[in-house]
């Protein structure tokens, strides 16, 4: 799906993604997205300054509400460090400036594709357990003492990668490359922003999630 109010970015993108191969939804409006998301969408290239609803506000309801997980590529003219960090933490997967040229876009919507294909296949009927703490993977559901917790997408992605290696520290260079590969805007401070989301999300298992100064985040249960 493109989602753009300006009808000749929508016309290129959906002109050059459907010759590569990619069947496009186009949207001129965030409100009219949203209407048309469903479950055959496997990517959404979404732009952020839009008349009306933002991206950004789109992404929030997609995550919180809907409890979508399809990947979000952010659309936008606005590269500061705290409009990307409101971009990954409404759930972006990976944020393109304008202007742009077409065959990054292609790039990006290849890599973001693949990454997403890949987790699906490796999580598939996949449960972690530690302690008190319980990660439906495949379903995409997270249980703290049986009650379900609601996490967006990249803080579930954060959360797995953690809890599938107890014990094992990951650096947030780790977490980046592992997590948000060719997205060149991510900084240190993005992980730490996710970081603080989770640990305030997992209550009495809050204690598992650990940094070590200098190294990096790890999580296992408490004894």
């Amino acid at each position: 799906m493109v989602v753009d109010d300006e009808p000749d970015i929508r016309e290129i993108l959906e002109f050059n993604l459907e010759n590569a191969g990619y069947e496009v939804i186009p949207a001129s409006s965030a409100e009219s997205a949203l209407e048309k998301c469903g479950q055959d969408i496997d990517l959404i290239l979404l732009d952020v300054m839009m008349e009306g609803m933002s991206g950004f506000k789109m992404a929030e309801i997609l995550r919180k509400e809907r409890h979508s997980q399809v990947p979000v590529i952010f659309l936008t003219a606005r590269s500061a460090e705290n409009d990307l960090l409101t971009g990954f933490s409404a759930g972006g997967d990976d944020y393109i400036a304008k202007p742009f040229s077409i065959n990054e876009v292609l790039a990006r919507v290849k890599a973001v594709l693949k990454r997403s294909g890949a987790r699906k296949q490796e999580n598939e009927q996949k449960e972690i357990v530690l302690g008190k703490l319980r990660i439906d993977v495949a379903r995409k559901m997270v249980y703290v003492e049986n009650a379900a917790v609601v996490f967006p997408k990249k803080e579930l992605e954060i959360l797995t990668l953690l809890a599938s290696h107890p014990g094992r520290i990951y650096s947030r260079e780790e977490m980046i490359n592992e997590l948000w590969e060719d997205a060149p805007y991510v900084l240190d401070r993005t992980v730490d922003v996710h970081i603080a989301r989770i640990r305030s999300k997992l209550g009495v298992c809050k204690g598992y999630l650990t940094n070590r100064s200098g190294y990096g985040y790890s999580m296992n249960a408490e004894d």
